[in-house]
């Protein structure tokens, strides 16, 4: 009897072999068919963080103009360009490049916003003028730690999808590269003031 189930063993080993062949394959392909979609969800995701954050700073800017315009009504032609500037950037809705455009356009009007109130010492004395410019630099770190969460997720996709063999899965299923968000910080770009 022993000698039988050693003979059945022998003559499954084709039939072993052929599915391993066609099954570990099958698998991996499963594998990272998966993997990739999970990276492309966590880019989804974490950019659904950073448009959050974005809407944040859109709500907190036609505050912060109302209360500049209350001290300096002559700067009309600097509030008129953050607030075309910031339906702009609240309209775009393409690439991840074209909303960092548009968000870089809205940095340098804020820029020039915050430069002006240099000259109102009342306003800059302002309790709501400071609140509003505190929450604002709260919403650019913010803003600056969701995008580079997103920006490590498309990383980490985008090498998935680049690196092989797993490009040619990436390939087959049309999976595409992801584009990094790349904005400038108010915060980081402000010159500093320095007393003398």
């Amino acid at each position: 009897m022993a000698g039988l189930t050693l003979l059945g063993l022998e003559s499954m080993a084709p039939v072993i072999v052929l599915a391993a062949v066609v099954l570990l394959p099958l698998v991996w392909l499963i594998g990272t068919y998966n993997g990739l979609v999970r990276l492309r969800t966590h880019c989804r995701e974490s950019w659904a963080g950073i448009d959050t954050e974005l809407r944040r700073r859109y709500d907190l800017i036609p505050n912060l103009v109302e209360t500049v315009k209350g001290y300096a009504a002559h700067e009309r032609q600097t509030l008129q360009a953050v607030v075309e500037a910031r339906s702009r950037a609240a309209g775009s809705t393409g690439s991840p490049a074209d909303q960092a455009r548009d968000e870089n356009m809205l940095v340098g009007s804020l820029r020039q916003l915050f430069a002006i109130s240099e000259n109102y010492p009342d306003l800059k004395a302002s309790g709501n003028f400071l609140h509003l410019q505190q929450e604002l630099a709260n919403t650019e770190d913010r803003i600056q730690a969701a995008r580079r969460f997103y920006n490590a997720n498309v990383r980490d996709f985008n090498t998935r999808t680049e690196i092989f063999p797993s490009s040619i899965i990436a390939g087959l299923f049309r999976f595409r590269k992801q584009e990094f968000f790349e904005i400038e910080s108010a915060a980081a770009r402000a010159v500093p003031a320095v007393d003398v």
